[in-house]
């Protein structure tokens, strides 16, 4: 029986000014394995492995968000979906915003896409991923690696990849409650007004600039945003207490990662690890549990690896 495996790096996205627009690739893993079943056999059978809380809230059923965009790439190809076996390495956690469903989305169809023989080409891939997702900037860094910038033009996506110092170290710290893309959406205003628009693309620029330089100071002002930070942050306990850890402790700045609740940190390899310890620290006195995480800079996306 032919066997797929993929692993899929989490994500960060926004980081700041960069809303729906931007992302980077993390070295924190999930691992998706795909084998063929005979033709007799169920159509469809899910395992998960990993940490057993996380594990327990997916569900096996062909309602899990792997197996529709596994069976959207053939719908795509305009062929039958094969029966299929799926076990998952889960390490990513759920709904914190470090792209756990990006995860999903990008190894259901890299795997569906290999197991067909390749029909899609990379582009169509990433293609197909953003419309199952709805926006770019988990699944383009998820299925490429790195820091990405993801532009609509016309009926095509432009993406750029953005130079992230290796000086810069991100670290995550991710409370012991969910939160939802959609929760974090119904917050966000319909309208803004054009100093804040004006706000965003200055700082997302000295943003691009500051990551590729690792100017400390260009980071203190390109990680602000007015466009949903000062929104979804209510939805955060201990945010603002969180973030004055943090820079305190040497931090260039903190952000929400993606719709939250997970907070990213920027600053310095000798700072991390104390950077970490103080948003952990300062979460529990709001009697949140927060694991916290220092990463790096993912700069292979999704791999595919045949097993047998």
């Amino acid at each position: 029986m032919t066997t797929i495996q993929v692993q899929v790096p989490a994500t960060t996205a926004n980081i700041g000014a960069g809303f729906d627009c931007l992302g980077a690739a993390l070295t924190l893993y999930n691992h998706f394995r795909f084998t063929l079943a005979e033709a007799d056999a169920p159509f469809f059978t899910l395992e998960v492995i990993g940490a057993e809380v996380e594990a327990k809230k997916l569900e096996a059923t062909p309602d899990n968000l792997l197996y529709r965009a596994f069976a959207a790439l053939y719908k795509k190809i305009g062929q039958p979906v094969p029966n299929i076996q799926i076990a998952i390495d889960l390490n990513v956690p759920l709904s914190r915003g470090l792209g756990s469903s990006a995860t999903a989305i990008v190894g259901g169809v890299v795997g569906a896409n290999v197991l067909a023989g390749s029909p899609l080409s990379p582009a169509e891939v990433m293609s197909l991923a953003i419309d199952i997702e709805g926006h770019p900037d988990n699944v383009v860094p998820a299925l490429l690696g790195g820091c990405q910038l993801s532009v609509k033009h016309q009926q095509d996506w432009l993406i750029c990849p953005w130079v992230w110092h290796g000086a810069i170290v991100p670290v995550v710290a991710s409370p012991d409650f969910e939160l939802s893309t959609e929760e974090s959406r119904k917050v966000l205003p319909k309208q803004y007004m054009l100093a804040q628009a004006v706000f965003n693309s200055s700082r997302l620029g000295l943003l691009s600039y500051g990551l590729s330089q690792n100017n400390q100071s260009y980071l203190q002002a390109a990680l602000d945003d007015q466009l949903h930070q000062p929104y979804r942050k209510n939805l955060i306990k201990g945010y603002d207490q969180v973030q004055g850890a943090a820079i305190a402790a040497g931090a260039y700045g903190m952000v929400i990662s993606g719709a939250g609740p997970t907070l990213l940190a920027l600053t310095s390899a000798d700072r991390a690890q104390t950077v970490a310890d103080a948003m952990g620290e300062t979460w529990a006195k709001f009697k949140v549990d927060a694991t916290t995480r220092v990463l790096k800079i993912a700069t292979q996306g999704a791999i595919a690896t045949t097993l047998d």
